[in-house]
């Protein structure tokens, strides 16, 4: 690795094969897996209650997410977003994030069966998708 790799880190040589197992470590490392149920609207309407999912990568290496946003979209065909959060006096850091329809076969693309090596918090986050 070099000095301030985070900041200076893009496309990796890693084969299609092996990269929904380095895809799931970097979600071990610096990402997450969001699920909650929204019930903002529901005052409104009872009916407005949705269980909300996202998966989010975080780096300040928008290279480094864009590479893996497109190895992503030709490997599985979900394309995800990549966001930019900048605070005064900070280096901006940038987020690839996939909404529920397209959380949903990322997840199931990385954790494409039992016992893989991962942070089980995060799987149990995914586990219910996983089947569905």
């Amino acid at each position: 690795m070099t000095p301030a790799k985070s900041l200076t880190l893009r496309d990796l040589t890693v084969p299609d094969e092996h990269f929904r197992d380095f895809f799931r470590g970097c979600i071990d490392g610096d990402g997450s897996v969001l699920r909650y149920t929204d019930r903002y609207h529901a005052r409104k309407n009872a009916a407005y209650v949705y269980e909300r999912l996202y998966v989010v990568l975080v780096s300040a290496s928008r290279p480094f997410l864009e590479w893996v946003q497109e190895t992503i979209t030709r490997v599985v065909g979900v394309r995800g977003a990549i966001s930019i959060n900048r605070k005064p006096a900070a280096r901006p850091l940038y987020a690839l994030r996939y909404g529920k329809r397209e959380s949903i076969p990322v997840l199931r693309w990385c954790y494409y069966t039992p016992g893989l090596p991962c942070l089980a918090r995060k799987r149990a986050k995914a586990a219910p998708f996983l089947s569905l």
